[in-house]
């Protein structure tokens, strides 16, 4: 069992976390200091079986037997002592396994440097096989150009040797790489080394430069896990070293360990600054769910398309209240947006639909036309018999889109825009072309906009397993759900998800729904449930999911800190924050 790391907020596969020693250290960060404090404590080896290549390596330093792996592993984790040092275990992707470490050092980190592949495919391995509250350290590696990205794959401890070492060479490091010292006429940093005048700052002078560059670039690390905003960090970043770009797509190619990390909701905004936004795990997730679970429930009548607006949620803009008075709650209104895809009316809050901001430049490239393009045709193929007709009340950049997906499906838009779409004469077309369809009731509609948002969070058909009998109360966004005078739900707006009363949970397990379920032990949780508590967790269970929380000794419901692999194999930390809890007699 690991004790001295805990992780307390996480961004993606990234994560803050506290190494607990005589002064805790915030992580991601260098190991510098508690190397020097423990001497050549962190550095003793001890090969462990014959003919295998894994190191062990105990903090302090205490003889460590011979034998088997299993004999091995229980020696570490029955004879270690605490002291003011956590235990480390040295392993390849081929030895990695749960050694009852604090921390697992990655083997031939100095080597993995400049390697995307190896280095995407050592780290899920090692991951895949160690703790999920432990901590990873890649040694010899680290530079301020790369370290924001190994960070953001996943890596929590580094240590300045390659930083360091590159400066006694002469190699000034920054953010955005290297360069010669005898290039630079002035030195771009402010740091205490870089105050030495130009004509007496030395390769020494270089090298503690180049680690103060190192701990700035993981202080601002650190700062953009806080505020959820790494991922829009490191797109830029990542961009000033090849091996870092190439790391940086390998792991968007890696959606099951990355969308596993990623939040369902989160407050920070996020930016869509290149295309390298559409392969986000929050983008693919909304376009998979919107594409897989989703089914509109305002049916036989037309799709109307409509383009996004700046302002968010859509509905509050001035060119959407346009579009609604023309429709008049007779077509379903779907919007067409880079980088999220296509959004139906009733997800317009939910995660990350309202949350992000795009550079308009009023040309789209031609990645942002397929992605967009292939989220339409996908919508369509599972809905098209949903709909009557088929309205494309879109300006001519977008008519590219619609045109792809006419000639994939074999479908027809009309299209209903002359110049602009809000113009007089573009409504009016909108407004004749509906003509003689019958308006949707506001119960309609809030019903679907509940039942749309189940199907998004919990599955598909979730909306009507979980709310075929209900009724809603107050007004939208802020919409309650209700059975029999016994309120199920509340719409939070913020985030465009539901949040679950007790009863609400009661009818969540009794439905036919896929139920997201922490099982704890014997106890009766006051304000949160801890990973030691946590017996067993839903798969599917990720960071901000809605969860019912059941045990010998109470029932609850709340939100989860954790995914579910993580509340199962963790053992501290907060995995649930309760709403409601009753005790069980």
């Amino acid at each position: 069992m690991t004790d001295r790391f805990e992780v307390h907020a996480r961004d993606g596969p990234a994560r803050l976390a506290e190494l607990r020693l005589s002064e805790p250290l915030r992580t991601p960060a260098l190991v510098d200091d508690v190397l020097r404090d423990a001497g050549s404590l962190w550095r003793e080896e001890r090969a462990v079986p014959e003919g295998d290549d894994s190191v062990l390596t105990v903090l302090p330093h205490r003889a460590f037997p011979s034998g088997t792996a299993d004999e091995v592993k229980e020696a570490f984790q029955v004879e270690y002592d605490p002291v003011d040092y956590p235990s480390a275990a040295v392993v390849s992707p081929e030895t990695a396994a749960d050694y009852g470490a604090d921390a697992y050092v990655l083997s031939g980190g100095p080597g993995l440097r400049g390697y995307a592949e190896g280095f995407v495919d050592a780290l899920l391995e090692t991951k895949a096989a160690t703790p999920p509250d432990s901590a990873l350290y890649v040694a010899g590696a680290a530079t301020p150009a790369n370290v924001a990205t190994m960070a953001y794959a996943g890596v929590d401890l580094f240590d300045s040797d390659y930083a360091y070492v590159r400066g006694t060479q002469g190699f000034y490091l920054a953010g955005d790489g290297e360069h010669f010292l005898e290039d630079l006429d002035e030195l771009p940093c402010a740091c205490e080394a870089c105050r030495t005048p130009r004509d007496e700052f030395d390769h020494t002078d270089c090298a503690e430069h180049n680690v103060n560059a190192l701990e700035a670039e993981l202080a601002r690390v650190r700062q953009r896990i806080r505020d959820g905003r790494l991922r829009d960090y490191v797109e830029g970043q990542a961009r000033h070293e090849a091996w870092t770009t190439a790391l940086f797509r390998r792991l968007d190619r890696q959606y099951a360990y990355v969308e596993e990390r990623t939040p369902t909701l989160r407050r920070a905004e996020l930016l869509a600054a290149s295309e390298d936004t559409l392969r986000r795990a929050e983008i693919q997730r909304f376009a998979q769910r919107v594409t897989e679970r989703y089914r509109p429930r305002l049916t036989d009548r037309p799709l109307v398309l409509v383009p996004c607006s700046a302002r968010k949620p859509y509905s509050e803009s001035q060119s959407h209240y346009r579009y609604s008075q023309a429709n008049s709650y007779r077509g379903h209104m779907v919007s067409m947006t880079s980088p999220i895809g296509v959004v139906p009316n009733e997800l317009e809050l939910t995660y990350p639909a309202q949350h992000y901001d795009s550079v308009v430049t009023g040309d789209w490239t031609e990645g942002e036309y397929d992605f967009v393009a292939r989220v339409l045709e996908r919508y369509l193929d599972r809905n098209r018999d949903a709909y009557t007709d088929l309205v494309a009340h879109v300006p001519d950049d977008y008519r590219p889109i619609c045109e792809r997906v006419e000639e994939s499906l074999g479908v027809e838009f009309t299209y209903t825009v002359e110049g602009h779409p809000t113009d007089d004469a573009s409504l009016a077309n909108l407004d004749a072309t509906l003509d003689g369809v019958d308006a949707y009731s506001k119960r309609e509609r809030e019903l679907a906009t509940v039942r749309a948002v189940a199907d998004y969070l919990v599955g598909d058909g979730a909306g009507d397993d979980l709310f075929a009998d209900v009724q809603t109360g107050s007004r939208y966004p802020k919409l309650r759900v209700n059975h029999e005078d016994e309120q199920l739900a509340t719409l939070v707006a913020q985030y465009g998800t539901l949040s679950f009363t007790l009863e609400g949970a009661r009818h969540w397990v009794e439905s036919d729904a896929p139920t997201k379920r922490v099982e704890i032990d014997a106890f009766v949780p006051q304000g949160s449930v801890l990973a030691p508590g946590v017996v067993d967790a839903s798969d599917d269970i990720r960071v901000g999911d809605e969860v019912v929380i059941e045990g010998p000794k109470a029932f609850a419901v709340g939100r989860a800190e954790m995914s579910g692999p993580e509340m199962a194999g963790s053992t501290r930390g907060v995995a649930v924050e309760v709403r409601h809890c009753e005790e069980r007699e």
